[in-house]
């Protein structure tokens, strides 16, 4: 990868009025999945059908990441690094800017409407702009960054549930806006790794909706689903109805708790603790696991100092952590007040989704009918990236290509004012 410094790309706004139909991107471009087990960049362009062809991918063990966040700018660096430069050297190209997944920085998920004037003339390309940006001043709050407001649907005067009111005549428009926004602190320490690695950050995108985008189907959206991305230091949820996003939640609970507690209370290794979880590890007992002897190292012994416990053992620590994180989702879910939008399917994914019985206690604590989500409408995703631990990264691509945006031919991000995460890698770029 080459460590030669990038100028910060300024992205310019569009005419008043913009074509309906915008095509995706051009050109190949690049997302980078930060998670606290592992750093996944996928390099992809858009076919002139629509789909998407992978044409880099790179990953790494993660390090310097816990919960989603930066922890150590360093060690954060030298993965993400690598994770790149293993992308950039298949695809054959190099990058100036990602598109980053945020599962860190505390997200918070709010619905609420906002009016502006339109005094009786047809509503226009700059009052969806303009509208959207009102939702933005209005959400803003002190220590946060807003990441997405996303129009949800509008009214034209007293007439409620317009998908798209451009044209129509209106004195007042009103927008039913999703707010997506996360910790100014977090957003400062994301930023300022991602520029020591020579990269700008295109867009910050939420985690499990992002998961969302390369694993729900087209009914599901439209009937209505959640999205649970199990990861390694989190566990997002993101609530679809309609076709759109209603409701995302970041849980600080995920994989890496349940290889912890393993670890904990066997006193062995996070690695063979890690390594007990994905051979042997399940939420349901079997018949045998009584008499299915485990060899366990112990921590801080000589190699050959062996004990060993039952497969129950294993299961009987896994099996709470388990139960916790789903009691923890149902929770949510009750508390977001969305009911019966939420729909009646959950869509298990991220990489603790892969635990044996992990979609049957799903289904038991939730009461939803469970299936695992794994990426989908990709070509030339590597088979060792197309199970679902590299749900996110997949949906990213998605994302940074122009599918699943609400006003897809809409730069809705245009009209956005300098965030703290562009004032701040500038701030970067201008002292390196």
């Amino acid at each position: 990868m080459s460590d030669s410094a990038r100028h910060l790309h300024q992205p310019s706004a569009g005419p008043e009025t913009l074509p309906r139909n915008r095509h995706f991107r051009s050109g190949p471009f690049g997302v980078l999945d930060i998670g606290t087990t592992k750093i996944a960049c996928v390099i992809g362009r858009a076919e002139a059908d629509g789909t998407l062809r992978v044409l880099g991918f790179g990953w790494q063990k993660g390090r310097g990441v816990r919960g989603g966040g930066v922890t150590d700018l360093d060690e954060a660096e030298r993965a993400i690094r690598a994770a790149v430069g293993q992308a950039e050297d298949m695809a054959d190209t190099r990058l100036r800017s990602v598109t980053v997944n945020l599962s860190c920085g505390q997200p918070e998920s709010r619905l609420f409407n906002v009016q502006w004037p339109v005094g009786g003339r047809p509503v226009t390309d700059a009052d969806i702009r303009r509208v959207v940006q009102e939702g933005r001043s209005h959400a803003m709050t002190e220590g946060r960054e807003t990441l997405h407001a996303i129009p949800l649907n509008f009214a034209v005067d007293e007439m409620g549930g317009v998908a798209d009111p451009r044209g129509m005549h209106c004195d007042t428009l009103t927008a039913r806006l999703h707010v997506i926004d996360a910790t100014n602190t977090a957003l400062r320490n994301l930023s300022a790794c991602i520029g020591r690695c020579d990269l700008d950050i295109a867009e910050l995108v939420s985690a499990p909706m992002a998961a969302s985008m390369s694993t729900l189907v087209d009914d599901e959206r439209e009937l209505g689903a959640t999205v649970i991305d199990m990861g390694g230091g989190t566990t997002g949820m993101a609530v679809f109805a309609e076709g759109q996003v209603l409701h995302t939640a970041q849980l600080p609970i995920g994989g890496v708790h349940v290889t912890n507690d393993i670890a904990r209370l066997l006193s062995t290794t996070v690695a063979h603790a890690e390594r007990l979880k994905t051979l042997y590890g399940s939420t349901q007992a079997s018949p045998d696991d009584e008499r299915e002897m485990l060899p366990v190292p112990l921590v801080g012994e000589d190699e050959e100092h062996i004990t060993k416990v039952p497969r129950s053992t294993i299961v009987s620590i896994i099996k709470p952590r388990l139960e916790e994180t789903f009691e923890l989702v149902r929770e949510r879910l009750e508390s977001s007040g969305l009911g019966r939008a939420s729909g009646a399917r959950v869509v298990l994914t991220g990489g603790a989704s892969q635990l044996s019985g992990v979609r049957e206690m799903a289904a038991a604590i939730l009461n939803k009918q469970v299936r695992q989500g794994r990426p989908h409408n990709l070509r030339g995703l590597p088979d060792n990236a197309s199970g679902p631990a590299f749900a996110t990264a997949a949906g990213l691509l998605a994302w940074a290509a122009g599918q699943g945006r609400s006003m897809h031919d809409l730069d809705l991000e245009a009209e956005r004012p300098t965030g703290l995460v562009r004032r701040f890698v500038n701030f970067l770029k201008e002292r390196v």
